[in-house]
């Protein structure tokens, strides 16, 4: 039982010009990202993709599935640049998007997740070097615009196949409701459009309607049930969409890490002799939705939360009885050490648990002082973001409007004009920048720069990143799963399929890619095949 699992990020960037059309600007942003060299040549393999697929066992007709939701359809503008590290940056939904390479642990995802921000920004400066009539462009990690939209940060898990869906969605439910008290990443404003003015934990929670459902860009689910594995037949992808954009780390490890080890809960539960469903039933809440909107507006931490059997608990209890399950079902697998703690595979799980452990610890701490005493409180602001931000704005409230209750004062535009610093990927702009020395990393800036330009070793990112690096120019369509390439002696196309995200590791592939001289020479060797013929009018299948 480890929290190491394949994951990965995909990451919505908010984009902003002095004049002109932002759409036109995300695919500035793009073009910037490829101006370096042949990637932006590379077409993205849309054929392994299946959006209309849903974890309960049914598909949407594409016929009646709205268009964004369609996201295997490729655009004719070029939008996708394959990156150095195993990653892709495109245009999605009319945002600038970048999704991380898969890794086995979430540390290494957080330093590939920053490792974004980077290219990024390097792709902004790009654009802006071409002297775009639009001014100059910006990029933010944040959710919302505080007039009613909002974009996503998502995360990835491969988890086995034979978990059956109900005990998952029950899971995850209420770790979602819940985790935003140490994960959130603080928003001005209460309501979609920011209706009410006031403070609260997280920025996407307003945005959420469904408890399980498909979509991810409308009437927006708590578990998305979207089936696109990208891995083999035995595993699934589970896709989450509730999380913020976090710019900390130690929110971003929490994410991934505790969300993985519930996941090890759900795998190993049976072999533990535990019953999670009857656990998880004592967990349901009466309306998640409802909660979720309520754990994020609740700065005391304390309001209790409806469960559907009767009774109440708050956010803070269900997430100790979450840790807890997993304490228990971690101390049946592995057994205890003398101080009855479970014995623990590796150091990325021992973390990661005493992360949350501590995560839990500063919940309570903030939970019972009053504001002169979170004023103070550095150590636990240093892992809660959202406490962070509060502090900046409460402190800016007493000076500006010592006498007003925050909810009036955050009608000052000063006020709110601290989110969007905060966000910005600008560092001379960035509040966050000038107060990274304050929080607690997990990664560190030689990390994140290798991080920008080499890929994870020990998953199959590692050749995707290897071969868009050494030949991007031999290489025809790349996706998660298959890389083709043209022999250009002959002209004949071969496909790669690395459906297992264990394999084509540094390890296995290095030899074979020293000895080789070009592209289609490595995959052939590697066991590449001769590539299906495109079917007529399927843009899909054309590489």
């Amino acid at each position: 039982m480890s929290v190491r699992r394949v994951v990965g990020t995909e990451t919505e960037y908010a984009v902003m010009a002095d004049r002109g059309n932002p759409v036109r600007w995300s695919f500035d942003v793009i073009l910037g990202a490829g101006a370096d060299g042949d990637a932006r040549r590379i077409r993205w393999d849309y054929r392994q993709e299946d959006p209309v697929n849903d974890m309960r066992g049914r598909r949407l007709e594409r016929a009646a599935a709205r268009p964004e939701m369609l996201t295997d359809e490729p655009q004719r503008q070029i939008t996708n640049v394959l990156a150095d590290n195993g990653g892709r940056l495109y245009v999605d939904h009319a945002h600038p998007e970048y999704s991380s390479p898969e890794t086995c642990d979430p540390f290494t995802a957080v330093a590939y997740d920053t490792a974004g921000d980077v290219l990024m920004r390097r792709a902004a400066e790009h654009a802006n070097a071409e002297g775009l009539d639009d001014g100059t462009l910006r990029l933010y990690r944040n959710n919302v615009d505080g007039k009613g939209a909002s974009w996503g940060s998502h995360e990835n898990y491969l988890m086995r196949r034979d978990v059956p869906f109900d005990a998952t969605a029950a899971m995850m439910t209420a770790h979602f409701v819940t985790r935003q008290q140490y994960v959130g990443s603080g928003r001005i404003g209460l309501g979609e459009r920011g209706e009410r003015a006031g403070y609260q934990l997280s920025q996407r929670a307003d945005y959420f309607h469904m408890n399980v459902a498909l979509q991810t860009t409308f009437d927006r689910p708590i578990v998305n049930t979207r089936d696109e594995a990208h891995a083999p037949a035995d595993m699934r992808r589970l896709h989450v969409i509730v999380g913020d954009a976090n710019r900390m780390d130690v929110p971003r490890v929490l994410k991934l890490g505790t969300t993985s080890m519930l996941l090890w809960t759900l795998e190993h539960a049976d072999e533990a002799g535990i019953d999670v469903a009857s656990r998880l039933e004592q967990l349901r809440l009466a309306d998640p939705v409802d909660a979720m909107h309520r754990v994020s507006h609740d700065l005391t931490l304390a309001e209790p939360l409806a469960l559907a059997h009767g009774g109440t608990m708050t956010a803070w209890q269900i997430q100790v009885m979450l840790n807890a399950l997993v304490y228990e079902t971690a101390a049946a697998v592995h057994g205890t050490d003398t101080r009855g703690e479970p014995v623990w595979p590796d150091r990325e799980t021992r973390s990661v648990m005493a992360m949350w452990k501590q995560a839990l610890l500063d919940v309570a701490a903030i939970r019972h002082a009053d504001d002169g005493e979170r004023l103070q409180s550095t150590a636990e602001a240093g892992r809660l973001e959202w406490l962070l931000k509060w502090q900046l704005v409460e402190r800016m409230r007493r000076r500006l409007h010592p006498d007003e209750p925050l909810e009036r004062a955050l009608a000052d535009p000063r006020l709110q004009a601290i989110d969007l610093r905060w966000a910005s990927l600008d560092e001379s702009e960035s509040i966050y920048a000038r107060l990274r020395g304050r929080t607690e990393r997990t990664a560190s800036d030689d990390e994140i720069a290798q991080a920008v330009d080499t890929p994870p070793a020990d998953t199959r990112a590692w050749l995707r990143g290897t071969l868009v690096r050494r030949w991007p120019e031999q290489l025809r369509a790349v996706s998660w799963t298959h890389v083709t390439t043209r022999d250009d002696a002959d002209g004949r196309q071969w496909t790669l399929d690395m459906s297992d995200p264990h394999a084509f590791t540094q390890e296995a592939c290095a030899e074979v890619l020293a000895g080789a001289d070009d592209a289609w020479g490595a995959v052939r060797a590697l066991g590449a095949t001769p590539a299906p013929r495109p079917r007529d009018g399927d843009a899909r299948n054309a590489v």
